[in-house]
């Protein structure tokens, strides 16, 4: 029993110490596009002879080796730099956000394994593009429409603002006397703007607007009008179809009144005689007996 609670100990302290020894100075980094940059890892004199890796890990949770077995990976050769207690990046992209860790394994004087790291999350600094704006042309009073803004260079991730007749939407429409007869809702991260019922008054001319750390783009102006239900148009419709209906039923009647969807065929009937047997036929003396 004392010895399980020996490796237990022994365990839950190689755990706990696991990072321990392993630091990094810049726990974050934010750099301009084409830029370099530098990631610090450093650790104690515990760590003789150390070994070191570096690993990155991008925004979809993806990992995969910088610098490994005492080189740099195939794919950093040409913009990266391994030095004591650090890595440098050259000419950063948008691709090299994300997380990089630094590994460090050894043995301490009493030939003890350890083992630490540090982790650094890098945002490489992009200014959004200019978004698109989609926008319905026409939408229907009482019914739903969906506008949409899209931009995905900036980084970090832009927010959105909409604009009618170039006067900024509110977030909650209710807060403006110009917006209080709209019924919209609005998420500045995704830059959905939804009306839900539109009203007359939500015709206008709308465009969108991204906006980071880095600057801000507008897209172009698209009109959107509130128009009623059609209710000529629709009866109209009716009336055409009912008439197309009319006038096949008319077709098909004339056809059959005209014999020309049962017309008869003449079938022949063959005759064939019936076969005669001995016993039909008048009796013939086929042959002679001589006594």
């Amino acid at each position: 029993m004392e010895l399980s609670w020996v490796v237990l100990g022994a365990l839950i302290f190689s755990l706990v110490s696991a990072d321990n020894g392993v630091t990094t100075t810049t726990p974050t980094l934010s750099v301009k596009q084409g830029q370099s940059t530098e990631f610090q890892c450093d650790y104690t004199a515990n760590y003789q002879s150390p070994r070191v890796e570096w690993k990155f890990t991008n925004n979809d949770q993806e990992t995969s080796l910088v610098y490994y077995d005492g080189e740099l990976t195939v794919s950093y050769k040409d913009r990266a730099e391994v030095f004591p207690k650090g890595l440098r990046l050259k000419s950063v992209t948008k691709n090299d956000n994300g997380v990089y860790t630094c590994e460090v394994t050894s043995k301490d004087a009493s030939g003890a394994h350890l083992f630490g790291q540090a982790r650094t999350t890098l945002t490489v600094l992009v200014p959004p593009s200019i978004p698109i704006a989609q926008v319905p042309t026409s939408v229907t009073n009482g019914g739903v429409a969906v506008l949409s803004c899209l931009e995905k260079d900036g980084s970090p991730p832009a927010t959105f603002s909409w604009f009618k007749d170039k006067v900024l939407l509110p977030s909650n429409p209710k807060d403006s006397p110009t917006f209080q007869n709209s019924s919209y809702t609005f998420n500045p991260t995704t830059g959905v703007l939804k009306f839900d019922p539109v009203t007359k008054g939500d015709s206008g001319e709308y465009y969108c607007e991204a906006k980071n750390s880095e600057g801000s783009q507008t897209s172009g102006v698209v009109r959107m009008n509130a128009e009623d239900v059609n209710v000529g148009g629709i009866v109209a419709a009716v009336i055409v179809s009912l008439l197309i209906l009319a006038l096949i039923a008319f077709a098909v009647w004339f056809a059959y009144s005209r014999g020309y969807c049962n017309k008869k065929t003449n079938k022949k009937v063959i005759y064939s005689q019936p076969s005669e047997t001995r016993s039909d036929r008048n009796f013939q003396q086929t042959s002679s007996f001589l006594v």
